[in-house]
């Protein structure tokens, strides 16, 4: 009885694998074939962009029109690409970021932290008002008040009338009051 048991199981086992082949080969005929193809672009006489070149070369009196427009080369680095060129990326959400760690180490009087993530945040977004601020708070914590000055004049340079404005002006106003022996000072 335990042989005859075996002996189905075995076949059962050799039959059910084989069953599926049907489906399974189907599906494999399928990832065979070729994506299907727009016949509308043969009947208007289009071809696939490998096959089409566009033409990218500036028109011929474009030297004599833009004489200035070229990009500046590195004579120290022959093997540089004209192509490439330097550019900072323009990322609001990451520059936020990086003016609320500031604060964090703002408020733990971690200053110099602070002022390195300020500066981040200004290569993400330059300009931002709230990171100059808060940048010149920060400097002026550490005693660089010409440093400090020159944050807050940002400040003020790109929202005059903004949140902390006034507080940016009586800071100017007390620091450029302050003896310059104190700045001196201040720098050592």
């Amino acid at each position: 009885m335990r042989r005859l048991i075996f002996l189905l199981a075995a076949c059962l086992c050799l039959v059910v694998p084989g069953a599926g082949r049907g489906q399974e080969g189907q599906r494999d005929a399928n990832q065979n074939q070729p994506p299907p193809r727009s016949e509308r672009s043969k009947e208007a006489g289009e071809s696939s962009s490998r096959d089409s070149r566009i033409d990218l070369s500036p028109p011929s009196n474009d030297a004599k029109d833009h004489p200035n427009s070229t990009l500046p080369r590195d004579d120290a680095d022959d093997n540089a690409s004209a192509d490439v060129a330097e550019f900072h990326t323009f990322d609001p959400h990451r520059a936020a970021k990086d003016i609320e760690v500031g604060d964090f180490y703002f408020k733990k009087k971690n200053y110099g932290a602070a002022l390195e993530r300020y500066r981040e945040a200004l290569s993400y977004k330059p300009n931002d008002a709230f990171a100059n601020f808060r940048m010149a708070q920060a400097f002026e914590k550490l005693a660089r008040l010409d440093e400090a000055v020159e944050h807050y004049q940002e400040y003020l340079k790109v929202l005059p009338n903004g949140p902390q404005a006034e507080e940016a002006k009586k800071a100017l106003q007390k620091l450029k009051a302050s003896p310059p022996s104190d700045k001196n000072q201040a720098k050592q």
